[in-house]
């Protein structure tokens, strides 16, 4: 059981949700929302204590594209926490291949360098104790059905997966949502290697598959957000079984990090060919998630990024 649970970008989506579900577990004594505004964080707090009636969040602000936020929050949390949620990133928007500090584009850093460090972090200070899981995506695997490509790297070698978080892999048409597969994929690596590394952790990656109600769509140009909001997720994907509310993506997360039968160093994800549904492990139609030498190179790539 997790008594206390902290979930990066909390106070929006499908991460505010799920620590409204997590909150109304009998378990549950804490939920921790690490966001990067204040403000809209406070709103959030406001909110899930009056849906749920418990006065048991707490915030913590963070930016996890910044290395150096990360760790100043991390000397912020005092006791040890039983479970993480490494739900903050998406697909980011016209920053996506801006490339940070780190070295990283924005997308990666948004998806992968702070949820790194944050877990990392929180391993070296004996702050985690149980569990860890991570928001991948069907991207990675592809889905025909919505001309989504399956990740096809070549070697999958540290030095290809480095050019895909600073975005060189794609040359000089940068594709946000080809790109976002990819760097999904890496993080996903890198949550297996852990799970080797420290197996007294669980370590697990799940999709929330196609939801409604997230702030995807808050990344496209004007009239294809609007037709994302208010025509192809609520209505067109829905009627062809592609999309599910936002309570389902969100019990997705609360069963992977809650319930035995979500092992370490699995992704779950669902079935092929499908955005919604259950969820099955994804290795077993795409099998280099298993391959131990590309989840150590993922996890090498990544930590040439942070200093």
């Amino acid at each position: 059981m997790n008594e206390s649970i902290l979930i990066t970008g909390a106070n929006v989506g499908i991460g505010k949700e799920t620590a409204r579900q997590l909150a109304m577990k009998n378990e549950t004594k804490k939920v921790i929302l690490l966001c990067r505004n204040q403000a809209k964080a406070e709103a959030a707090k406001s909110d899930l204590e009056e849906q749920t009636g418990k006065k048991i969040f707490e915030i913590v602000i963070a930016d996890v594209s910044s290395a150096s936020s990360v760790r100043k929050a991390v000397e912020t949390i005092k006791d040890p926490i039983d479970a993480v949620i490494l739900n903050a990133g998406g697909l980011i928007g016209k920053a996506a291949g801006k490339i940070t500090p780190s070295g990283m584009n924005d997308l990666a850093a948004t998806n992968v360098l702070g949820h790194v460090i944050l877990v990392e972090e929180l391993i070296k200070h004996d702050k985690l104790k149980k569990a860890v899981l991570l928001a991948s995506s069907e991207a990675v695997r592809g889905v025909k059905q919505m001309g989504m490509k399956p990740v096809a790297m070549k070697t999958s070698s540290v030095d290809e997966f480095a050019l895909v978080l600073d975005g060189s892999f794609f040359g000089d048409h940068f594709d946000m949502m080809q790109a976002y597969g990819y760097v999904k994929y890496a993080a996903t690596m890198w949550t297996f290697a852990m799970a080797r590394k420290h197996p007294a952790i669980k370590f697990v990656a799940v999709s929330p598959g196609s939801t409604r109600g997230t702030q995807g769509p808050d990344s496209f140009p004007p009239v294809m957000k609007f037709m994302m909001t208010y025509l192809i997720l609520p209505v067109v994907m829905p009627l062809i079984g592609m999309a599910h509310k936002l309570e389902v993506g969100a019990k997705r997360f609360v069963d992977g990090i809650s319930e035995e039968h979500y092992k370490t160093a699995v992704f779950y994800a669902s079935k092929e060919g499908k955005l919604t549904g259950d969820m099955v492990d994804q290795s077993t139609f795409f099998p280099d998630l298993k391959n131990t030498v590309f989840q150590d190179n993922a996890d090498a790539a990544i930590h040439r990024f942070i200093k």
